[in-house]
């Protein structure tokens, strides 16, 4: 029994399930032992950003041959994760794919992090940056670069303000 909500990425879950099948699958048949891990990179994909709707359209299209071609009851239910979160989760995956967002929060590459108008410009959170991504000056609002970031988390949760948004 798995228990989830609203903070879990249904995407990243079908890659966890993804990662645990291509670990354990015995390597007998070509569907599970290839496809299988196609499967798992085309979710790499998705949840770093890279992922496109013609991919979408695979990825289902793939899971779908693997569940009736592979000779075992591990390759036969390997992609059910995906397919049933792709079909009562369809927006999640179109937000990785179309908006390049995870709308968990969860995917790391896909995420940004910004200073809202409550910034006081204490600069706290620019000094216990790890790698000095936070410019701004006191009593002003701050700016995070999202090229240098390394979404460490560390500014929201010293920001004493709460006016640092992940998105």
């Amino acid at each position: 029994l798995v228990v989830m909500d609203e903070d879990d990425c249904m995407v990243d879950i079908a890659k966890f399930f993804m990662e645990f099948t291509v670990e354990e699958s015995c390597g007998k048949c070509t569907p599970c032992r290839i496809g299988n891990k196609r499967v798992l990179e085309m979710l790499q994909r998705i949840t770093s950003g890279k992922g496109t709707l013609a991919e979408l359209r695979l990825l289902k299209e793939l899971s779908e041959i693997i569940l009736e071609t592979s000779l075992c009851g591990l390759g036969k239910t390997a992609t059910n994760p995906v397919l049933s979160s792709m079909y009562y989760f369809e927006d999640e995956y179109l937000a990785h794919v179309e908006d390049k967002v995870c709308i968990a929060s969860v995917c790391k590459d896909l995420l940004k992090y910004y200073v809202t108008d409550d910034c006081i410009g204490c600069g706290l959170c620019k000094r216990k940056c790890p790698v000095s991504c936070i410019s701004g000056t006191v009593r002003q609002k701050h700016f995070i670069d999202h090229d240098d970031c390394i979404k460490c988390n560390t500014c929201l949760e010293e920001c004493p303000v709460d006016a640092i948004v992940r998105r």
